[in-house]
């Protein structure tokens, strides 16, 4: 497994522990309990979701002040942002972008008082994540994906959304 700082600290670029490829197909471990304590990521993940979204779709940007999450692809591709929104922070509103596929396989940690959305780059893409909490709506805390403050740099104008995204909510 390697782990690999990203501009934004606290959050960590990652290279699961265990892929193997061949003329059969490939194996991949996304996760062993073992290895990522050993490699100094000590976090006790209680839940698993999956977003299953078609071209152009972006989810997000959602964070909460709790949640560890471990985010994957499992299927296509897209592109990640990942913003600080800890007041405290020297860092705060600060964000960082990923392409994030099921070809090399990275993951991206994400701490507690950050938001995260993504855009599906691929026809389908399978979006994974484990966190450390149970899922809680309440608590959650959303900047929207064309915030003038933040000047994100999406590749897409018009891209799909849902209400809540969409600020109809």
């Amino acid at each position: 497994m390697k782990v690999k700082k990203t501009k934004l600290e606290g959050v960590l670029e990652i290279t699961p522990p265990t892929f193997f490829k061949d003329h059969r197909g490939e194996y991949i471990e996304t996760y062993n309990k073992d290895l990522y304590f050993d490699g100094g990521i000590k976090i006790d993940f209680l839940q698993d979701d999956i977003s299953v979204s078609k071209k152009n779709v972006l989810r997000g940007l959602h964070g909460d002040n709790k949640t560890w999450k471990l985010i994957s692809c499992h299927f296509g591709s897209f592109y990640l942002i990942v913003v600080n929104n800890n007041k405290d922070s020297k860092q705060y509103r600060k964000y960082e972008s990923f392409i994030i596929d099921d070809k090399a396989r990275k993951q991206i940690l994400i701490p507690p008082g950050f938001a995260n959305g993504h855009l599906v780059l691929s026809e389908l893409a399978i979006f994974h994540y484990k966190q450390n909490t149970y899922y809680d709506r309440n608590s959650q805390f959303t900047i929207f994906w064309d915030d003038p403050e933040y000047n994100f740099d999406w590749p897409i104008d018009n891209p799909i959304l849902s209400d809540r995204d969409a600020g109809n909510e």
